[in-house]
């Protein structure tokens, strides 16, 4: 009987541990940008070259897990053990180009940092306007 009590208490609190953890996990906290990033607008004209060196830029760094049309839907997408964002949402597009440029820049979690890939500044704001001609694709 005792080895039962046991069992059952071994059971019982790996049944409780998993359900924290997946709550914990549900409630990770949502990704928080610095107020003066979110009043950010993307400094670069909206131009012929910016939008080409954004689509480049985009292709060779972003592409492999977001996808040909930012749908989260990339080759590389699949091995991850968490999900890509879909950049024709509106959620994904209500985001400020200072939002999307913070993310880019400093990453979080799986979503790397780019800061040091994609040193210029300028740069990351071409990729911030190529993602802007993602919406509801």
């Amino acid at each position: 009987m005792k080895n039962k009590n046991n069992i059952f208490r071994s059971v019982m609190l790996l049944l409780s541990l998993t359900v924290f953890f997946i709550y914990a996990h549900a409630q990770a906290p949502a990704w928080q940008v610095p107020a003066k990033f979110t009043s950010m607008k993307s400094p670069l004209p909206s131009n012929k070259d910016n939008m080409a060196n954004g689509k480049d830029l985009y292709s060779k760094h972003c592409k492999s897990c977001h996808g040909s049309a930012g749908l989260g839907d990339g080759p590389k997408a699949a091995t991850l053990d968490a999900s890509c964002s879909d950049f024709s949402t509106a959620k994904f597009q209500a985001q400020s180009d200072g939002d999307l440029f913070y993310k880019m820049t400093e990453g979080k979690a799986k979503m790397p940092s780019f800061k040091k890939t994609i040193a210029d500044d300028n740069d990351r704001w071409a990729i911030v306007q190529y993602l802007r001609t993602m919406k509801g694709k």
